[in-house]
């Protein structure tokens, strides 16, 4: 059994890389795509944790995109992290995120009146790519929520007073990206996007010209009908299927590593249709 869509705390999960790969070898998994938002920070630590042990560390990434006002996420599988057209990318979205950041806890600061900065946001997530889970997390821990879903509901929300958006790159530009570095671009969670069957549609026959080699068919929150429909898209457009857990540790303490919400099971046999796709 494998999970290709795991994140660590380098972005919004709570684990370290190194635990990832504890965990992973404890339930059993044979391999696990480390892939963070926006970051391959983690990447060098898993790899390192699982040299030698019966669990494979996949490298990707996460990239979040806007397409027609929605968030569109693609996943980056079996990326070459190291390539120079990949870390440049990678560069460009740090400056970004930090520009927004500022501007968000600017927002906090005036509206709450809490002492919240972007340096003290690093300091209490030291080697994070700082998210709005860590937003939330700092509200609650410094009393201005009561939980993290309120954190979002009230204050850090897409409609919410201190919510500033951040520029991003199209989806078809994060598929670009990821060919450039060698990996698989698989689109991540498509029933998320509440898109009707002929949006989707239309996004995934526009993501294949552009190189789009997969859809993740296999999630943790999936209804049959959802999983049926991602199965029915990849064999219309020819694309891989691929499957996640999107764990992020405490931070969705309803997913487990592997096996979501109990009942997913991603099979070993879709890593050997990746690897086949990525080496033809």
């Amino acid at each position: 059994m494998i999970d290709l869509h795991v994140h660590s705390h380098k972005s919004d999960g709570t684990c370290s890389p190194s635990e990832l790969v504890a965990l992973a070898l404890e339930k059993g998994l044979t391999a696990f795509a480390l892939t963070d938002h926006d970051t391959a920070d983690g990447l060098e630590e898993a790899i390192r944790a699982a040299k030698g042990r019966p669990v494979t560390v996949i490298p990707g990434i996460e990239f979040s995109t806007s397409y027609e006002d929605r968030d569109i996420h693609i996943l980056g599988l079996a990326i070459d992290y190291r390539a120079p057209v990949f870390l440049s990318a990678l560069a460009g979205f740090v400056a970004s995120r930090e520009q927004r950041n500022e501007k968000m806890c600017q927002k906090l600061r005036d509206y709450t009146h809490i002492d919240i900065t972007y340096d003290k946001l690093k300091e209490a997530f030291p080697g994070s790519v700082i998210t709005r889970a860590h937003y939330a997390r700092y509200l609650l821990e410094h009393g201005a929520v009561s939980d993290m879903p309120e954190a979002f509901r009230r204050l850090i929300g897409e409609q919410a007073p201190c919510f500033v958006p951040r520029e991003k790159v199209t989806p078809h530009q994060a598929v670009r990206l990821i060919r450039d570095a060698g990996g698989v671009p698989v689109l991540a969670h498509p029933p998320l996007y509440h898109m009707s069957a002929t949006q989707l549609s239309h996004l995934t026959a526009a993501l294949t010209r552009e190189g789009l080699a997969g859809i993740e068919a296999l999630y943790s929150t999936y209804t049959p009908g959802e999983e049926m429909h991602m199965k029915s898209l990849a064999r219309q457009y020819g694309l891989l299927i691929t499957g996640g857990s999107d764990f992020h540790g405490s931070n969705k303490p309803d997913i487990s590593l592997g096996t979501g919400r109990g009942s997913l099971h991603v099979p070993d046999n879709l890593l050997d249709d990746l690897y086949r796709y990525k080496n033809q």
